[in-house]
């Protein structure tokens, strides 16, 4: 461990690339911020999913809890629309927060303003994808921890390097995936590492909705937005550079001022990965977090677009498909016409874990065991046999994005990285989904390259290392957590199975 000092954050950080809980010596809780001291947040990006996050702001000071609302940043001065738009914008948030709208300090189109701020605590990151990284980095050597909505990142690369800053400054980082403050999924977890459930062979979930519209055209045009109260050429970024040293997105003469590519930004690669990151990432975060898994081995993305003829790049129907080297595979899907779910669960060899749904939290899981026989058998719409043989009803209600934030703070004042949803988790899902657009846009598979801790080209490889594996007669990989040995992992080979082998010069390899 090594000490570290930044402003009022100092503390000792233990391996935050593992993960790992940390510890305080006493010396230091006098540098943390102090629990009755207020946290003060600049939202940046205050738009439609920012709302929500002023309200559980505005809510918890309600309450009398430390924590207040101190700067907002947006490009768009904002307009309130009764019934079509709550407020959404710099000036109606900036009212929301009950801030001086003329104190150019506190209320800007421009984040950096917003970072320069010294009672500006923390910053909540709400705009469109390819400022998430950004803004991040720029936060964190600007001394604050983040709150970043996701998907954390653009590309690939950003995400690392969102998780290296996080590292080497200390910040405390959340991804907002709500979900994450559900504690099934760590119950879930626990369950299969305890091996359960055996070998983990698959995971399913999906994230379908259905809108005569057209996916994300609900969100509403006005007269209103025009280049006279939008900074087009700020929202654009492309005087700002990636951590690949590309702009962030292309300039006006690329891309004129268009109101659906503003307000409706999801449906254009240059801005957001449609689906893939926008909607799986929600459901990859945590199914990868209670399956043990983190980053893929080898991706396909597919899908297309096959109805939403409206302008838009990305497609309305849309596959991932990820093998992971613990020798297991995690399958997400969608379409944006149709609202019927896959259904989410885990399958292992001894049982399946179906998840059951809810609202902002699910009611918890149900686990069937399976009937191991040979031979084929019709699809059981119970996934297995007839009772659950173990069942986790989820004890926790309410509102999710108000949980994560709660445990954000808590981890800010405590200088506790580990929060709910961390970077180093994010970063891995987002690798995953990211990697299907990729192989959708480009028709490739890829493979992850742990090493340059990035994407390349599959080959054959991938079939051929599990072949050789079954020629030698090796023993599975297990996840992530995994204490049961080989629990559920092992095949039974029947007698006959011994009359096997190559006949070598006519000789039986079964003897006499």
């Amino acid at each position: 461990m090594s000490k570290s000092s930044v402003n009022r954050r100092a503390f000792i950080a233990g391996s935050a690339a593992a993960g790992a809980a940390m510890s305080l010596p006493a010396a230091s809780y006098a540098k943390i911020k102090a629990a009755n001291e207020k946290l003060r947040v600049g939202f940046l990006g205050v738009g439609g999913r920012c709302q929500q996050h002023i309200g559980v702001i505005l809510q918890m000071q309600k309450e009398g809890k430390a924590v207040a609302p101190a700067a907002v940043c947006d490009v768009w001065d904002g307009e309130v629309k009764k019934g079509v738009i709550q407020g959404r914008g710099l000036y109606p948030s900036a009212e929301k927060c009950k801030l001086d709208k003329t104190d150019k300090n506190h209320v800007s189109k421009d984040y950096r303003t917003i970072l320069e701020q010294k009672d500006v605590d923390l910053v909540c990151i709400a705009t469109p994808d390819h400022w998430h990284a950004r803004m991040a980095i720029d936060a964190m050597n600007a001394g604050k921890d983040v709150y970043m909505e996701k998907p954390m990142t653009k590309t690939i690369a950003e995400a690392i390097a969102v998780v290296d800053t996080a590292q080497k400054t200390n910040k405390v980082v959340t991804v907002g995936v709500q979900s994450m403050a559900d504690p099934t999924w760590l119950a879930a977890h626990e369950y299969v590492a305890a091996g359960n459930i055996g070998k983990v062979m698959q995971g399913q979930t999906s994230y379908f909705r259905n809108s005569s519209v057209g996916q994300w055209r609900y969100y509403p045009l006005t007269k209103d937005m025009s280049p006279k109260t939008i900074d087009w050429d700020m929202w654009l970024g492309h005087k700002f550079q990636s951590v690949d040293g590309a702009p962030l997105g292309p300039t006006p003469q690329e891309q004129a001022f268009d109101r659906a590519i503003w307000a409706q930004w999801r449906c254009y690669w240059p801005f957001g990965g449609g689906m893939y990151t926008d909607l799986f990432v929600h459901q990859t975060t945590h199914m990868i977090a209670a399956m043990g898994l983190r980053f893929p081995a080898r991706v396909v993305g597919a899908g297309g677009l096959y109805l939403e003829y409206d302008g838009r790049d990305v497609p309305d129907v849309a596959t991932v498909v990820a093998d992971y080297d613990e020798g297991c595979q995690f399958i997400v899907g969608a379409t944006m016409c149709n609202d019927v779910q896959f259904g989410e669960m885990i399958r292992g060899h001894l049982a399946t874990i179906k998840f059951d749904g809810g609202g902002d939290f699910i009611k918890g899981f149900s686990v069937y065991g399976q009937n191991i026989a040979g031979g084929p058998a019709k699809p059981k719409s119970n996934n297995g046999e007839d009772k659950p043989v173990h069942v986790f009803e989820n004890p926790k209600k309410g509102d999710a994005t108000y949980a994560l934030w709660e445990n954000f703070l808590e981890c800010v004042r405590t200088r506790n990285r580990t929060t709910l949803s961390t970077p180093e988790l994010g970063a891995a899902a987002f690798a995953t989904v990211n990697m299907g657009v990729q192989s959708y846009r480009y028709g490739k598979a890829l493979f992850w390259d742990k090493e340059k801790r990035a994407p390349k080209e599959a080959d054959a490889s991938w079939a051929s290392q599990w072949e050789a594996r079954s020629k030698k007669r090796g023993k599975p990989n297990q996840v992530q957590g995994w204490k049961a040995g080989e629990k559920g992992s092992l095949l039974e080979p029947p007698v006959y199975q011994k009359l096997e082998g190559p006949w070598v010069n006519g000789k039986d390899p079964a003897g006499e």
